[in-house]
């Protein structure tokens, strides 16, 4: 039996990153994350840490990164539109939604998507 695959957003491979053992079952786990969310963790990376630690994660993640079809990311925008007073950002709009298209559980922290389905929310 095949392990379910997991789409993991920048909140999660942030906590991955700091080490936070709520999280570090999924590095392990069948996951993908988007071009965009690597983007993303990068960029705080390299913010809060530097660039030799934004370095290290993207070139260990690097393998695990999909491209984003046009039509997910058409999707995505309307997905934020109907969404619009929970404030979901718009790289996370594009995980979820590549998360539903590939039959994976988007996994978060983010409180915007506690209870939405296919989600598995993760709060420490």
């Amino acid at each position: 039996m095949a392990a379910i695959r997991m789409c993991l957003d920048a909140y999660a491979l942030i906590e991955i990153a700091r080490g936070n053992s709520s999280f570090a079952e999924y590095i392990n786990s069948n996951f993908v994350i988007t071009d965009l969310t690597l983007a993303e963790f990068y960029a705080a990376l390299l913010l809060e840490d530097g660039e030799k630690k934004a370095d290290y994660w993207f070139n260990k993640l690097e393998r695990y990164s999909l491209p984003i079809p046009k039509e997910i990311i058409i999707h995505a925008i309307k997905f934020r539109q109907e969404h619009k007073k929970k404030r979901i950002s718009f790289f996370d709009a594009i995980g979820y939604i590549f998360a539903i298209k590939n039959a994976c559980y988007f996994v978060t922290g983010d409180k915007e998507f506690e209870g939405l389905p296919n989600v598995e929310f993760k709060k420490d």
